[in-house]
């Protein structure tokens, strides 16, 4: 099972990514987290400790060079487009339970599709996670998928967009399931988030007919107040513990 999450930043996707993580890790599953949004922090909502000293890879430029054989922060130049990287979700995963998680990090410079040592270390990273790994991934994504292409998304088994009641969210899930599209992609759905009528259900219904919506998340203060001390959501709150491990019944 390779799932990714994706949608408009501050809709929940995050928080949704670390409740699948637990769910199935509690479910006796080995789960391979990928944090793949730069600006996410999904160990901390795993509840991963020292969720701060994760290097993201993409800032390892020593073993970036090594792989690719490269000059560490140069651009242009020849370097091996298929470096090895088998070994690195155990060489270089934080973990707790039966949980492994990774943070990709962004390439900066040169846009995101540029052909430079870092992406191409990334780019066969998620080639061999999503076609080769033998366990459930989980993968936090930028709403731009930057990190996926088209050889890596005929591996992920499900694209979940999480959207909340608003305008930007929605326009945001339309755009990704375009994206998507365009990597043939094709198994995308959505979640509502933060509902608080049933009004806001049928907006979001009314507003994306063409989606398949996977489930709805009432809103949680308990969530907020997570946040702010520091713990898991999947500890602090009992009821989206239990909606994560209904969502992923329905994954399976």
């Amino acid at each position: 099972m390779k799932i990714a999450v994706s949608g408009k930043g501050g809709v929940g996707k995050t928080t949704l990514a670390a409740l699948l993580i637990r769910a199935f890790n509690d479910q006796g599953k080995k789960v391979l987290a990928i944090d793949a949004d730069p600006d996410a922090n999904l160990a901390a909502a795993v509840g991963i400790p020292d969720a701060d000293a994760i290097v993201p890879i993409a800032e390892m430029k020593e073993l970036i060079a090594q792989r690719t054989e490269s000059v560490p922060g140069s651009m242009g130049g020849f370097f091996k487009l298929n470096p090895k990287v088998d070994d690195l979700p155990e060489a270089l995963s934080a973990r707790m339970g039966n949980i492994k998680l990774m943070r990709l990090g962004g390439v900066k410079g040169g846009g995101g599709g540029c052909i430079c040592p870092e992406s191409t270390l990334l780019k066969a990273l998620m080639t061999h996670i999503t076609l080769l790994r033998d366990e459930v991934v989980v993968m936090d994504m930028e709403a731009g998928l930057e990190h996926l292409g088209r050889a890596t998304a005929q591996g992920v088994n499900r694209l979940i967009v999480v959207v909340e009641p608003g305008r930007r969210s929605i326009e945001t899930a339309r755009q990704v399931k375009l994206l998507a599209g365009q990597i043939h992609l094709n198994n995308v759905s959505v979640l509502g988030n933060k509902i608080r009528t049933d009004t806001d259900k049928a907006f979001l219904q009314q507003q994306l007919p063409d989606f398949d919506f996977l489930g709805f998340i009432e809103y949680n203060q308990g969530l907020v107040d997570s946040d702010v001390q520091g713990l898991s959501p999947y500890d602090a709150v009992p009821a989206l513990r239990e909606k994560a491990l209904s969502l992923i019944e329905g994954l399976m």
